[in-house]
């Protein structure tokens, strides 16, 4: 018989409350319920913000010494490492995700707590002589309680990249998952007391984004919100935050290019390039879902680019084997497909993909066939909005200023990868592609120790490497006379 459903309690400061309802937590894979969660609504959030607020104001987490701060982190990094097995378990049931990848997620959520272990006493301040007399000195202190809203794809992991920081810094934190994934946000508060994490320093507080989310980013004792998410939820959360003038960063959509040009290794970059726009299943803001191919190539390309996508496995998320899991829930499935049907009405061309199996063991779940098309035009809504599944557009160019035209040709600018062995071209193309993070032969977004984050509608503001102290960090400056 099955086992009984988890329930998960809201827990503020060592209490456990019932919240505003329970959720439903499902596995994507299957359908199946695989938890409960209590949600918060306003009256929770208000107890967690006053409660982490009261964490800040007495002084025992920021004036702890720093190198007991970066014990804290790294107690938690060995505890995340130590729970690997239940952590990937869970987020691979809870995500979708293929028990490899998240095995790889956890590891990276636990280097992130190390890295910025070792950053605790690395944001230096400045002494200095403004004039004749006297001394200045400037020092950068914690923000106070920062509300970190982490979306459904890479639940843990983004987690991780906003919660180390901001702790590192002496900040209190709130998290806020999506109510889809909220199951090792919650583990992780949990291995937070253990790793001697004061209690309220770290609070997860499960609730859907009108109410709990909406909550968090108004309530005047947050001074600072981190809003990883869609572009659209990003611009109501900056116009909630520009009525207290709070501190916000928002790391949002992406139209990602990979511009591939006739002299590039086709070997390294047909692997690199199918991995770009389909891992995760293409629910990623990084997905290089616009594949610029220069037309000496562009044929050969399609056809090994379409042979290397069919090795892919669509399978079950538990299974070792399996490369693409599925779609994070039914509509968001029904989503990407409208987007396919549209870019065919369009005149768009289905190369192949684009079927949901209809069979055991995957047709319980939400899966998809990655999909590429041919064909498109710029202007095609499938060119132009971020589609977040497992769908490609590959299209021809001529020169360079052309691939820089059309790479340009969208409101998003996040990331982006260029292919080529002429390095007086890399140096004219880095500088000329609108995008906050960009991969020169490789496919690679994300590295702990480099800042990321987007341009244009893909958001302001950075995670990750030391520039991620200074966001979660205010500047004082003092003069003695």
């Amino acid at each position: 018989m099955p086992g009984k459903i988890p329930h998960h309690p809201l827990t503020i400061a060592g209490e456990a409350y019932a919240g505003q309802s329970r959720y439903e937590v499902v596995n994507p894979a299957d359908g199946r319920v695989i938890a409960t969660v209590a949600m918060a609504g306003k009256q929770e959030v208000t107890l967690a913000v006053q409660n982490a607020a009261e964490r800040f104001r007495g002084y025992l987490w920021r004036s702890m010494r720093p190198q007991d701060r970066a014990n804290c982190l790294l107690r938690l990094a060995q505890r995340i490492r130590e729970e690997a097995g239940e952590l990937a378990d869970l987020e691979s049931r809870n995500a979708g995700k293929p028990i490899r990848a998240a095995r790889a997620e956890i590891e990276g959520a636990a280097r992130c707590f190390s890295y910025y272990a070792g950053a605790v006493d690395k944001h230096f301040g400045q002494t200095m002589m403004p004039g004749s007399r006297g001394r200045g000195a400037v020092y950068h202190e914690p923000i106070g309680v920062c509300g970190l809203i982490v979306p459904w794809n890479f639940p843990f992991l983004i987690t991780a990249w906003k919660c180390a920081p901001a702790l590192a810094m002496g900040n209190t934190v709130i998290v806020k998952p999506a109510e889809a994934t909220p199951l090792t946000a919650l583990r992780l508060a949990e291995l937070a007391q253990e790793a001697g994490f004061p209690d309220g320093v770290l609070t997860v507080i499960p609730g859907h984004g009108d109410q709990a989310g909406e909550a968090l980013v108004e309530h005047p004792s947050v001074r600072k919100i981190s809003f990883t998410g869609s572009t659209e939820t990003g611009k109501r959360v900056g116009r909630a935050a520009a009525d207290q003038l709070k501190r916000v960063s928002l790391e949002l959509g992406g139209k990602s290019a990979n511009l591939v040009f006739a002299d590039a290794d086709l070997d390294e970059c047909i692997d690199s390039s199918v991995w770009s726009v389909f891992d995760n299943s293409g629910q990623d803001c990084c997905s290089r879902s616009r594949m610029l191919v220069e037309r000496p190539i562009y044929d050969a390309f399609l056809t090994r680019f379409a042979a290397r996508t069919n090795q892919l496995v669509v399978g079950l998320p538990r299974e070792e084997t399996t490369d693409l899991g599925p779609l994070i829930t039914p509509s968001h499935r029904a989503r990407v497909c409208g987007f396919i049907s549209t870019a065919q009405d369009q005149g768009a061309h289905l190369v192949q993909g684009g079927e949901i199996p209809a069979e055991a063991p995957l047709g319980d779940g939400n899966f998809l066939l990655p999909a590429i098309l041919v064909n498109a035009h710029p202007s095609h809504k499938i060119m132009q909005e971020e589609v977040f599944g497992p769908v490609v557009c590959i299209l021809p160019f001529s020169d360079e200023e052309e691939a820089l035209s059309l790479a340009n040709d969208t409101a998003y600018g996040l990331s982006g990868s260029l292919w080529t062995r002429d390095y007086d071209r890399v140096q004219r193309l880095v500088h000329g592609l609108e995008a906050g993070c960009l991969s020169v032969n490789s496919s690679s977004s994300v590295h702990q120790e480099m800042p990321f984050g987007g341009v244009k509608h893909s958001g302001y503001g950075r995670e990750l490497g030391m520039d991620a102290l200074a966001a979660y960090s205010q500047t004082k400056s003092v003069f003695y006379g």
